[in-house]
């Protein structure tokens, strides 16, 4: 049978198949000085060197805040996404709402329209949540925030990249973006 919409019913296209279902999760990030760090005995994976944090307007871009955050973070850092973003985790709370952000992100209209005239640019998807997303993994409240900057960070180490980009909605139309670096071990 046909999957039941889960919000706007009967027409809505949001079902348990394209959305991240809610998971037992618990998660925690040490966030300090390198100082600290190295004090305490903990090799640190990355530096958090910006974030942003916007509201959008809950009716017509409820779940668009991974946009204006990444264009926010990247405008005020003078970065590129293709060019200088090597690891890009974005929260993935349904196929609908990470699908309208990469179209938004590229999408010159929405730019005019809604930004400054510059796109954020097009998401290299071979660099996009490739540990797995919150579709695959689940979500934990509370714990995917952590779970998306501690994925990133391992990832810079391991891929050896330089910046990543990490970036999430929430609910009332809430979105979050930030730029990590590596920290050179």
């Amino acid at each position: 049978g046909k999957l039941k919409p889960a919000f706007v019913k009967p027409h809505g296209t949001h079902t348990a198949a394209n959305s991240s279902f809610l998971t037992d999760g618990a998660s925690a990030s040490l966030i300090m000085s390198e100082e600290k760090a190295k004090e305490l005995g903990y090799e640190p994976l990355a530096y958090l060197r910006d974030w942003s944090f916007k509201a959008c307007d809950p009716f017509e871009e409820l779940l668009l805040g991974p946009t204006y955050c990444s264009h926010d973070i990247l405008t005020r850092n003078g970065l590129v996404l293709g060019d200088d973003i090597g690891v890009l985790e974005i929260h993935e709370a349904f196929a609908g709402q990470i699908l309208s952000n990469l179209v938004a992100m590229n999408s010159q209209t929405f730019a005019d329209e809604k930004l400054d005239g510059t796109k954020v640019g097009e998401v290299d998807m071979s660099k996009l949540n490739t540990k797995g997303g919150s579709l695959a993994l689940g979500h934990p409240f509370g714990a995917t925030g952590s779970r998306l900057v501690t994925t990133a960070s391992r990832r810079l180490q391991k891929e050896e990249e330089r910046f990543a980009l990490v970036a999430a909605c929430a609910d009332g139309g809430l979105g979050h973006a930030c730029i990590l670096e590596r920290y050179d071990n």
